[in-house]
């Protein structure tokens, strides 16, 4: 069994035709957080994930073996909660304010210009649809935004960018003026459907 001891997030500096050529292990959010565990790759072999405590695994990542072999990470589809604004009864800031009080119970979140993503809870399902936002049970893969469980790894839903600018002039802010939205019994949203995932086998310490 190889050993995977080294992470090159998005496969950076790696040539692409070298990265297409690289066996793929998939693997869920709840796996890719762990540092040791072991995993069945594209070709069928068993491979283990040996990586430094702490460390979590994006998709799109290129692990390297002890034998300089290179293994390609793909975030496999989970069950996740997908979250959109209702154009009916409020606008796309709505997920902003979604995201504020997703973020005070410290749930990790995938931030997108159109949507979140979170983890399956009924209880936030049920605070989300009444602030009269659309949840959709469905299988996706998920990547949520950094926080203290992802540690110095860079989210995969960022675009990686330089900033050589320094601003010397001072900005303020004013708050925009709050609103609330009342409940409409009245509003319907879709279905939801779950599943199970697989989770690969954790490698004893």
């Amino acid at each position: 069994m190889i050993i995977y001891s080294k992470c090159i997030p998005g496969g950076r500096s790696v040539a692409n035709v070298i990265i297409k050529r690289a066996p793929v292990v998939i693997l869920d959010w709840d796996t890719r957080q762990k540092s040791r565990f072991e995993a069945t790759d594209s070709n069928g072999a068993v491979v283990g994930i040996f990586l430094p405590r702490g460390s979590v695994v994006r998709g799109e990542d290129l692990l390297v073996g002890e034998d300089g072999s290179f293994l390609r990470v793909q975030a496999a589809a989970q069950p996740v909660l997908k979250i959109t604004h209702c154009p009916h009864h409020g606008s796309p800031f709505d997920l902003t304010r979604a995201a504020y009080h997703l973020g005070n119970r410290h749930v990790p979140i995938e931030l997108q210009a159109d949507h979140l993503k979170i983890e399956p809870d009924h209880v936030l399902k049920a605070m989300l649809e009444s602030m009269h936002m659309i949840v959709h049970s469905v299988e996706e893969s998920f990547e949520p935004e950094n926080g203290a469980y992802a540690g110095h790894h860079e989210s995969a839903s960022v675009h990686d960018h330089s900033h050589s600018h320094s601003h010397s002039n001072s900005h303020s802010h004013s708050n925009a003026p709050s609103h609330t939205h009342s409940v409409s019994s009245g509003h319907e949203h879709p279905a939801s459907h779950t599943s199970s995932s697989h989770h690969p086998k954790d490698l004893a310490h």
